[in-house]
């Protein structure tokens, strides 16, 4: 490992002052990844700014009509908190879904928006990757790539994004609070992650010296009837080949009045489909011509890989599954 610094500012603007007075230098809150990816050579921050002591940014709050959940929050805190799984049951179970106890622990939501990719390739620095260092070329491309994307990809990179939690945000219609020099700023959760195109290195649009500071998600019918079903190797402490991020408002017999659709583990960034709504609006959960004409579209452009060509099928089979479990729920409710 490469010598650093260590800083513990105890303000916000503190914090701020010091990612801009050091370049080199990283925000740490949970390290459950930055820490992983220093001991493999992969980063090589000169700075560490703890920012776990910044207060005010690690509430958990209902408001009138929305959820907000500071940066600095915990997974498991976020998952277990009552408002959460009263009010987006989806929310919840993408943190659940995630990572080991321990792990939900000590990582924060700032951070688990903010995970690199799982690719070898990225992850061992003796191998060629763009997104690691740009120009070298992509090992993946005829390398193993049974578990990367399939979507949004291009000729840098083809590395999937591996979260659970900012995909059920993006169909959710939630947003992403910044700080930086010039004040606060918010972004849609669907717009926060780049797509790699010839830059891959850029991963999202959060500018060096600007700092999460946490998520809101609207509260609705929609968000109330969410579903996040993730399709993995194994059960436990696995990323997703294919997760569904589904969130479904139905009319009293059943059928669907809006819907909300967002796919992961097969793009570099949460995957949301627009027409959602539609093409499932007047249409049962369980019409297979509705579902194959949502996953038709939902998966139009894909261009698979000598090794992950599963995961179009696999695809297609979770998005109904998993409106399949909501329709169910619903049923029950009203049972």
């Amino acid at each position: 490992m490469q010598p650093f610094s260590y800083i513990e500012p105890r303000t916000r603007d503190e914090a701020l002052d010091l990612a801009r007075e050091y370049p080199g230098a990283r925000f740490l809150a949970g390290g459950t990844t930055l820490i992983d990816l220093m001991k493999s050579g992969v980063m090589h921050p000169t700075v560490l700014i703890d920012v776990n002591r910044l207060p005010g940014m690690d509430a958990i709050q209902k408001t009138d009509g929305a959820l907000h959940i500071g940066a600095l929050a915990r997974m498991s805190d976020v998952s277990g908190h009552p408002a959460v799984r009263a009010h987006a049951p989806g929310l919840s179970e993408s943190l659940l879904f995630a990572a080991s106890a321990q792990l939900r622990n000590m990582a924060s939501i700032g951070g688990n928006l903010l995970q690199r990719t799982r690719c070898v390739y990225f992850r061992d620095r003796h191998f060629p990757c763009n997104k690691r260092d740009p120009g070298s070329g992509c090992g993946a491309m005829a390398g193993e790539n049974r578990n990367l994307a399939v979507l949004g990809i291009s000729e840098q990179c083809i590395a999937n994004y591996p979260g659970d939690f900012a995909v059920m945000l993006v169909a959710l219609d939630s947003a992403v609070h910044l700080h930086g020099p010039d004040g606060a700023r918010s972004v849609a959760a669907a717009d926060l992650h780049r797509l790699p195109g010839q830059t891959p290195e850029i991963e999202t649009v959060i500018a060096a010296d600007e700092i999460v500071t946490g998520v809101t998600v609207p509260i609705s019918a929609l968000s109330r009837q969410s579903h996040y079903l993730k399709v993995r190797d194994r059960s436990s402490y696995e990323y997703a080949s294919v997760s569904v991020a589904a969130a479904v408002e139905f009319e009293v017999d059943g059928t669907i009045r809006k819907a909300r659709l967002a796919l992961g583990g097969l793009a570099s960034k949460p995957w949301r489909f627009e027409r959602a709504t539609e093409l499932l609006a007047g249409h049962r959960p369980d019409d297979a011509s509705a579902l194959a004409r949502l996953a038709d579209g939902a998966l139009d452009g894909a261009r698979p890989q000598s090794g992950n060509a599963y995961k179009i099928p696999q695809a297609r089979a979770a998005i109904g599954r998993a409106l399949q479990t909501l329709a169910r729920r619903h049923a029950e409710t009203r049972a």
